[in-house]
């Protein structure tokens, strides 16, 4: 068994493992743990009630968080001609056609997400076997093909994220900093978790929802009720 941290023990004294909390007590409570030498991430676990073999069972969306996730993404666009422009503006961090796809080839993966236009996608598929395993090929799902690249990039840089069912059955997502006041936190949560009810499977039969937790990096988890 692991050693816990001081710390960590501390932590633990204010979570009761029996009870299930509102979500803005939840926060206040891990708001409250002692801070690490890093700024923790906070984090929320849903668990579904879906059967994660069942194709028709998998929950797969797109959401933007109202104040965002407090990570910098950096975004790789690949385009030619005047998407380019569109995507500088954007704010894009990389951008470019044949010559940015042979550099990933080559090994570069410098980047968070990755968004191309339609064009570029035959091209861009050749790299699946590189981009695939890592979440990086862009997908018409989650919006990160498009020839509105400006409107994509800047959804991203203001806090876009994906989210999808796991091989276990839930949902694992960073939803902001520890460093964020609470109703922040309060309304990200509360925004991803209407679009994951919003994307509910018609197939689902009762409760969509078994249980939620709340962490941060390095704490131990509360249960919630939303």
């Amino acid at each position: 068994m692991a050693k816990q941290s001081k710390k960590y023990k501390e932590s633990i004294k204010l979570v009761d493992k029996n009870k299930i909390y509102n979500l803005e007590e939840a926060v206040l409570i891990i708001k409250k743990m002692p801070q690490l030498k890093f700024e923790q991430s906070v984090e929320l676990g849903i668990y579904l009630n879906v059967d994660p073999k069942k194709s028709d069972q998998l929950l797969r969306g797109t959401v933007v968080l109202p104040h965002g996730t407090g990570k910098t993404k950096r975004i790789a666009v690949f385009c030619k001609g005047e998407a380019e422009k569109e995507a500088k503006e954007a704010g894009a961090d990389f951008i470019g056609g044949q010559e940015l796809i042979d550099k990933v080839s080559g090994g570069w993966l410098e980047f968070d997400v990755a968004v191309s236009t339609p064009e570029m996608m035959r091209d861009l598929s050749k790299l699946g076997k590189i981009l695939g395993p890592r979440g990086l090929m862009p997908s018409p799902k989650t919006g990160t093909v498009t020839n509105n690249i400006a409107n994509a990039v800047k959804e991203l840089k203001a806090g876009k994220i994906e989210f999808k069912t796991d091989k276990q059955g839930g949902i694992h997502l960073l939803i902001g900093k520890i460093s964020f006041d609470t109703n922040r936190l309060v309304e990200n949560i509360k925004t991803l978790f209407s679009a994951i009810m919003a994307s509910r499977p018609p197939s689902i039969k009762g409760n969509l929802i078994r249980s939620i937790s709340i962490s941060t990096t390095m704490s131990p988890g509360l249960k919630v009720s939303l």
